[in-house]
């Protein structure tokens, strides 16, 4: 199974405020354990929200809001994308994580034998495009910026509602597109909160809390990681993607998040 770990903003990762070198040297030695543990897939750092932006689309119209956000606690700082053999065993490694404060949330990631297969399903429709894509993703291009586009979640993706044929259809379609042109390097969807945790960190207290949780409005459904050269490119992806997202959504909105990633 795999799981995404949400690291939670806080006023630090918010101001800017880089981690020190003992902060980095201890989180350094607990990746290299999850690396040789065979369970980590992927793990970043998300600039503060003053350098992202949202693309919020409704009844047919965009609106483009410029960060910071005021949500700090529901805001996300970082992410580790991991695989375990049960939801225990994620819990375990983020009760592992060396942090001295904070909160990471735990949540399950959607994998393709979760979809029901539809009788309106081509054979070489979404579905075996999506297994193309996981089994090859696409390289980073010099030269670009990486971003995170953060899907918020609603009360269908929270009820665990999956989306319909003509919808996973047209987003499968987005994401061929973006793979051609270079710009997609991964996405993914998140089970609604009720299958997650939230484990919270205080000294060498670890305190875990069952979801779901009650910030529907900055919780998120999913992520798609993308290289562009620019922010106003970016933003133009992030419009398309919400205009396709939100036919098959909660009275037809959706809002996505852009940030850049931390660089080496």
């Amino acid at each position: 199974m795999r799981f995404m770990m949400l690291v939670k903003a806080n006023k630090d990762s918010e101001g800017g405020v880089l981690p020190n070198e003992k902060i980095l040297s201890e989180m350094g030695k607990y990746n290299e354990e999850l690396v040789k543990a065979g369970a980590l897939l992927a793990a970043e750092g998300l600039q503060a929200s003053s350098k992202g932006t949202r693309v919020r689309y409704s009844n047919g119209k965009f609106q483009v809001i410029d960060g910071p956000f005021a949500e700090t606690k529901e805001l996300i700082a970082g992410f580790w994308l991991i695989q375990a053999k049960s939801k225990d065993e994620a819990i375990e490694w983020a009760r592992r994580v060396p942090f001295q404060e904070g909160e990471v949330e735990v949540r399950p990631l959607f994998e393709l034998p979760d979809f029901p297969v539809d009788l309106a399903e081509k054979p070489d429709g979404w579905r075996e495009k999506e297994e193309q894509f996981r089994a090859a993703p696409p390289a980073r291009k010099p030269g670009t910026i990486r971003y995170m586009g953060i899907l918020k979640a609603d009360k269908d993706t929270e009820a665990g509602i999956l989306p319909d044929e003509k919808f996973l259809s047209a987003m499968g379609a987005f994401f061929e597109e973006g793979v051609k042109a270079g710009v997609i390097l991964s996405g993914e969807g998140l089970q609604p909160s009720s299958k997650g945790v939230r484990v919270r960190y205080s000294g060498s207290m670890r305190t875990v809390i069952d979801g779901p949780f009650v910030e529907t409005k900055e919780l998120i459904a999913g992520y798609a990681i993308l290289q562009f050269t620019s922010k106003a490119e970016a933003i133009e992806w992030t419009k398309r993607f919400v205009q396709v997202d939100a036919p098959g959504r909660l009275g037809a909105e959706s809002e996505c998040e852009t940030r850049p990633f931390f660089e080496l």
